[in-house]
């Protein structure tokens, strides 16, 4: 049962409220945080704004409830610190919701002017000292998707559709059926797959779907493993390093399965509707795995260290090694012959 709150009853006893979140990244966490300023937009009918980096101004431009978006100067925060709070302070918001949970976070939730500041559970270094409430109780044992929607349930609204509403622009392709995007490349070194692990697995579909067109992804930093895999894989498309996050958006959501590690565009996929299969190694996939049924994980073996937040853990590295492509690719295509038919 979701807590009372008065607040609840202060906003939607008045015309529609103002609402700005505090979201400024990753990739991932914004697609986090999408279903909880989803329910805000619907059961408040709220103005709703939100803060992010210059670098993901477009991609929450695609949030369908996002009525205007704040760019914090991360790059240039010195000079330019000053002029974004300004801005940000022409409105009076009746919420401030900070969503990051960090002091850098909730030293701008602090600036903005707004009747009230919520922050949430997993906040740290010290930013609950600038929020007026903070959201639920600190549980790391669920999805980070869950954590977020405790600002919901905070505010006594009914958490009745956990939906991730993303628009993005149409990108028709010419190839046929199925399309199966491989992403072989995260940050974090620990949570790669082999690229001749993703050959050998991308060869072994095309046996057994050979009408298969294989697109690999991927940002800037990874076009020389890319262009490695697209070198074994015949007739691959690669677009790494060729897209902006909204054109991969637009591209992801006309696949019909995703095959990854532990990466953002593993959300953005699953925010689209295509079936996704995780590959994860050192992260655990309760917190961060793809959120939603149509999706799958397989986990390397266990290591003594995991979950491990160490970049480049010997013993991580090697579990990921040791996951085979077999096993992959027979998830593969029982997730291809559910959710793909040629008709």
């Amino acid at each position: 049962m979701a807590e009372h709150n008065p607040m609840t009853s202060d906003i939607t006893g008045r015309p529609p409220p103002a609402i700005v979140l505090v979201k400024l990244s990753s990739l991932g966490d914004l697609f986090h945080a999408l279903p909880t300023a989803a329910l805000l937009k619907k059961h408040l009918q709220a103005r709703l704004d939100w803060v992010t980096q210059p670098e993901y101004q477009a991609l929450v431009e695609c949030f369908p409830m996002v009525d205007r978006v704040f760019t914090y100067p991360r790059r240039n925060v010195f000079r330019q610190y000053l002029p974004f709070m300004r801005e940000l302070r022409h409105s009076r918001y009746d919420l401030v919701i900070d969503l990051q949970g960090l002091f850098k976070s909730a030293m701008i939730t602090a600036g903005i002017r707004g009747h009230k500041k919520i922050g949430p559970s997993y906040y740290r270094e010290g930013a609950a000292l600038f929020y007026d409430e903070v959201a639920g109780a600190r549980n790391k044992n669920r999805h980070a998707v869950e954590e977020a929607l405790d600002i919901v349930r905070h505010l006594g609204l009914p958490v009745d559709d956990v939906s991730f509403p993303v628009s993005f622009p149409r990108r028709p392709l010419e190839t046929g059926h199925p399309r199966i995007a491989l992403l072989p490349r995260s940050r974090w070194p620990t949570k790669n797959w082999p690229i001749e692990h993703f050959i050998t697995l991308a060869n072994g579909l095309r046996a057994q779907c050979p009408n298969a067109v294989f697109y690999i992804v991927g940002g800037p930093g990874d076009q020389a493993p890319c262009a490695q895999m697209a070198q074994g894989v015949e007739g691959a498309i690669d677009t790494s390093g060729k897209t902006s996050l909204v054109e991969l958006g637009s591209l992801l959501q006309e696949m019909d399965l995703l095959i990854t590690v532990d990466s953002g565009p593993m959300h953005m996929a699953a925010a689209c509707g295509t079936p996704v299969l995780a590959l994860f190694g050192p992260t655990d996939p309760v917190r961060t795995g793809p959120y939603g049924n149509r999706n799958r994980i397989i986990q390397a073996d266990p290591t003594p260290c995991r979950p491990c937040r160490n970049r480049t853990c010997p013993a991580c590295l090697q579990a990921m090694h040791n996951l085979p492509p077999a096993q992959v690719q027979e998830q593969a295509l029982a997730m291809l012959q559910r959710d793909w038919s040629p008709g």
